[in-house]
């Protein structure tokens, strides 16, 4: 074999091998699922992407940038799938419109947020509607800074407030149900998008306050007080809620239970490993819901999300909606 011939064989072997390369890139590129969005979610479809990687050679990739951050990766395509602890805003909808992403939305648990202190802090042992929104409305500001400003038994000491970062839907729905408006309260509290953060901040400061997801409170429970809450104007306690799953579920901790979300964009739903991780969600996700914390929709719901999945319905029903839906009602 001539000189030649060989190094045509050898450029023509290159060029096979780089395309078989290119080929099995492409492959593994598609079969990666992106997500991000809500740390609260978070746990839910950590634990749900394990499981289904265990059956599939799909790779689920999840970012934690809070529900506003990843509605924003989400309106410009760059993921396939919101986590959520709110419902998508009219802007974030008109954004995904301008960019031409269409989504499905997707109610997958409930949750309930946990408004806790530190263990030494034995003067709390409930907490109004009220008392929380003279705490954490805009006009508290330098203006509300002791214990004592809340109730005058309370010791004359600073209060050090620790809250999810602003592009959290956690924030985002505790403003709208305390304050009264989303997004709006005082700016001079320690925030992060990293739940463990806060339970770190509020663990380690006997002065502390902050709120974030139940599930995050219930796996660091020796570490933490929660606070019982009561929508009246009850400062004895005697109607308090504290949260659990039992009194999230049955919608008796009010104002502060939601449900969480996921959105899906219809290009990706086409995807049949996309397909099939939102079946597996919905269908093997209720168990694992519970397991990492999380309260499971009714059953009746699960089947008019599947329903709403399956028939690949667009549009949110939730955006907008008032503190304490129902999720049966808006789905139907």
């Amino acid at each position: 074999m001539s000189r030649h011939i060989k190094m045509v064989l050898i450029v023509l072997a290159a060029l096979a091998m780089s395309a078989n390369l290119w080929a099995a890139g492409s492959r593994e590129a598609g079969t990666i699922i992106a997500i991000d969005g809500s740390s609260t979610v978070f746990p839910i479809t950590e634990a749900v992407a394990e499981e289904f990687q265990m059956e599939s050679d799909a790779r689920v990739t999840i970012g934690v940038s809070g529900s506003g951050g990843g509605f924003k990766k989400f309106a410009r395509g760059e993921i396939a799938i919101s986590n959520a602890s709110r419902a998508i805003k009219p802007s974030e909808i008109e954004a995904c419109a301008e960019n031409g992403i269409e989504f499905i939305e997707l109610p997958v648990a409930f949750d309930g947020i946990a408004v806790v202190v530190h263990p030494e802090a034995d003067w709390v042992n409930s907490m109004t509607v009220k008392e929380l929104k003279m705490l954490w409305e805009p006009a508290a500001q330098d203006k509300i800074m002791r214990w004592n400003q809340i109730r005058p038994e309370w010791p004359d000491e600073e209060i050090h407030l620790f809250g999810p970062g602003i592009d959290s839907g956690t924030y985002d729905y505790f403003t709208l149900a305390i304050v009264g408006e989303e997004h709006s309260s005082r700016g001079d509290f320690t925030s992060s998008e990293d739940d463990n953060v806060l339970v770190h901040g509020i663990s380690s400061d006997k002065l502390a306050l902050g709120f974030f997801g139940l599930a995050y409170y219930t796996e660091n429970a020796d570490k933490l007080k929660i606070v019982p809450i009561s929508d009246e104007d009850d400062t004895n306690g005697a109607g308090a809620i504290v949260p659990t799953l039992e009194t999230v579920a049955d919608s008796t901790y009010q104002p502060l239970s939601r449900p969480l979300f996921l959105y899906v964009s219809t290009k990706a739903a086409e995807r049949e490993e996309v397909k099939e991780f939102i079946e597996f969600y919905l269908a093997e996700g209720r168990e694992l819901v519970q397991e990492v914390g999380y309260i499971p929709l009714p059953d009746k719901a699960y089947a008019l999300v599947e329903q709403r999945f399956t028939s690949m319905r667009t549009g949110s029903v939730f955006s907008g909606s008032k503190v304490g839906v129902t999720i049966e009602e808006l789905l139907q």
